[in-house]
């Protein structure tokens, strides 16, 4: 038996055998805001005069494919100056290396994900990555809540949200288009799998069921015009292109400032339930 909760690396099998199947064309979300992940993880390129900022790099299986998006929007990778990782784990810092070799940018990670790779880097959980000899990077920069990142145009302001790691962060910024300034954010990581029983029990995480909870609070009240999800599932970035794409004359189907709050309410209800499950033990399911 297994919790249902937990990551299943067998269902990602497809996906690392064949990712060019996972494959999305880049597109521009608002402004100088740019897609450039796949069909299962986000990656976000913002232009700010002044070089690059990406945000994530997807799996190491699908580096190539980054490249790729980037290239395909008129960018060059070796003008990338700041990789932010919204946390430390294998889906979110695969193609950091390369990038980072392309580019020479300044590499960015959360407190708690800096500690985590340095003594627990299993944390990372790179086993799950399809990719035998992939782990954690050194990181560059250190992220700490309320830290702002600055270059070009661009301010992107900070805020610690662990629990899902230890050193996820959530991060919120203007983007501007046609004189109309609006806020993009991102929560940086709300998966159960690493907040449910088995989990805690093998890597002694008691703490990070209330991090979450205090980190959701945190940053309810933010005001935001744009949510991105660094899945694409989160803020359902693929139905919201193909919309675009449908419909070219409509209202960009990403400005919506309720999802912010619509999303981190379903975040807390899904919480709940994998609590009432544990207790039930009804999540367990046959491995």
């Amino acid at each position: 038996m297994r919790s249902k909760y937990e990551f299943d690396v067998n269902a990602r099998a497809d996906f690392y055998c064949h990712p060019e199947r996972y494959r999305v064309e880049p597109f521009r979300i608002y402004g100088n805001l740019y897609f450039v992940g796949n069909k299962s993880v986000g990656s976000h390129l913002i232009d700010t005069g002044d070089g690059l900022m990406l945000i994530d790099t997807t799996y190491p299986t699908t580096a190539a494919m980054l490249v790729q998006s980037i290239w395909e929007l008129g960018f060059q990778p070796k003008d990338i100056r700041c990789i932010v990782h919204t946390h430390g784990h294998f889906d979110h810092f695969g193609g950091t290396a390369l990038l980072k070799e392309l580019s020479g940018a300044r590499t960015y990670l959360g407190e708690g994900d800096v500690r985590m790779f340095r003594e627990m880097p299993e944390l990372a959980l790179s086993e799950g990555s399809g990719c035998r000899f992939f782990g954690p990077f050194e990181p560059d920069e250190v992220l700490k809540d309320q830290d702002v990142i600055t270059l070009g145009n661009t301010s992107v302001r900070i805020v610690s949200t662990p629990g899902h790691s230890d050193g996820v962060i959530s991060f919120f910024t203007e983007i501007e288009e046609q004189g109309k300034r609006l806020i993009a954010g991102m929560h940086g990581g709300a998966g159960m799998n690493t907040m449910c029983r088995p989990f805690i029990e093998k890597y002694h995480r008691e703490h990070c069921r209330e991090d979450f909870i205090k980190g959701l609070q945190k940053v309810y009240e933010e005001p935001v015009d744009i949510m991105l999800g660094n899945h694409t599932g989160h803020n359902r970035t693929l139905e919201k292109r193909q919309f675009m794409l449908d419909h070219p004359g409509e209202p960009n189907p990403f400005i919506d400032p309720a999802e912010w709050k619509r999303y981190l309410d379903f975040v807390k209800n899904r919480f709940d339930t994998m609590i009432e499950d544990e207790a039930k033990g009804t999540d367990l399911v046959v491995s």
